[in-house]
């Protein structure tokens, strides 16, 4: 047995290459007192990814050079020195690009592979349900009869913020790019409407999906979706700001929006989230999004990928070309 592992061997210029990642063989790491050893079996890409890797002010500290490429990760305890986790418990946490991982327990959920098949633990009811979950709930503050309007509609935390809408009552629109994202955005998702970008006039069509304005608009993407977006939003309306995909792996930094001003006009409140926030109330999240989940009332899909460890580089990628359906995972 060997530990496969990816690590950072550059900061990446653009977009991520192989070059920029070291894939190397290591002895499979053996558990201290109070640790545990996962075998791990899913690895979430996200886009936060890209932004670990760079240098500069951030949430997280970036990762250094030569060391385990961060990430979630789902998977199996297979030797344990930690009364708390057993040998064949289900997992998922912060466990990074490779085979095998060591934890203590802090921050790892166990997880009911009765109730959801693993993978779908660091998708909708993982990492990116709770952030749904939070930011819209939380910041967005969503009331029944407003309009909300989530970009990046079809990916792992659009789609959920999309349903929880629906659920509180909420019109849902989302914003995606092409016409099998939107169908599916529609029809798999429930949706009231759903606005493809790519197909032009988004000013346009955000006012006949939105006849009465914004009211809340979770942030994913940034760029020049945000500054349409802002001349639609209503008196007080809300932005959580969870990601600015359309900015990760740019080479110089993009204007800002040219449309600020009407965050002053209409008295927005703009807010940036991250999950860790709400750290101490995941379980709260968990139990909430696994009964709306039993319920069938959330409809969540992962984008499966093969090839182990060593596909991480080319499999990020789709993140940022929009080559994803759903929550991407990587199959160790």
């Amino acid at each position: 047995m060997s530990n496969r592992m990816v690590k950072l061997a550059r900061r990446p210029t653009g977009m991520a290459k192989r070059e920029d990642f070291k894939i190397e063989d290591g002895p499979v790491p053996e558990p201290g007192p109070g640790e545990f050893r996962v075998k791990v079996e899913y690895i979430s890409l996200d886009p936060a990814m890209r932004g670990w890797m760079a240098e500069g002010k951030s949430y997280v500290p970036p990762i250094a050079i030569g060391e385990l490429m961060r990430g979630y990760a789902a998977g199996t305890v297979d030797k344990s020195n930690n009364p708390g986790f057993k040998p064949g418990d289900a997992v998922q946490g912060l466990f990074g690009v490779q085979k095998y991982a060591i934890s203590n327990g802090e921050r790892v959920v166990k997880v009911d592979t009765s109730q959801a098949p693993l993978q779908r633990w660091i998708g909708g009811l993982g990492m990116p349900g709770w952030t749904a979950y939070f930011g819209l709930i939380e910041v967005g503050q969503p009331k029944a009869g407003e309009s909300v309007v989530v970009s990046a509609a079809s990916g792992a935390v659009g789609s959920v913020v999309g349903q929880i809408a629906k659920i509180k009552g909420c019109r849902a629109v989302g914003i995606a790019g092409g016409p099998e994202k939107c169908r599916h955005v529609t029809q798999e998702l429930g949706f009231d409407a759903c606005v493809d970008y790519k197909a032009g006039n988004l000013a346009g069509q955000l006012k006949e999906a939105c006849p009465k304005g914004i009211d809340v608009y979770f942030e994913n993407v940034g760029g020049e979706i945000l500054d349409t977006v802002l001349l639609q939003m209503n008196l007080r309306g809300r932005i959580p700001v969870c990601g600015l995909i359309s900015a990760y792996n740019a080479t110089q930094l993009p204007p800002g929006p040219k449309n600020f001003r009407a965050v002053l006009t209409q008295r927005l409140k703009v807010q940036g989230l991250i999950v860790f926030d709400w750290a101490d109330r995941v379980p709260e999240a968990i139990a909430q999004l696994g009964a709306w989940y039993k319920e069938g009332k959330l409809k969540i899909r992962e984008d499966v990928r093969e090839g182990g460890v060593d596909a991480f580089p080319e499999v990020l990628n789709l993140l940022y070309t929009g080559g994803n359906m759903g929550k991407l995972v990587l199959k160790v």
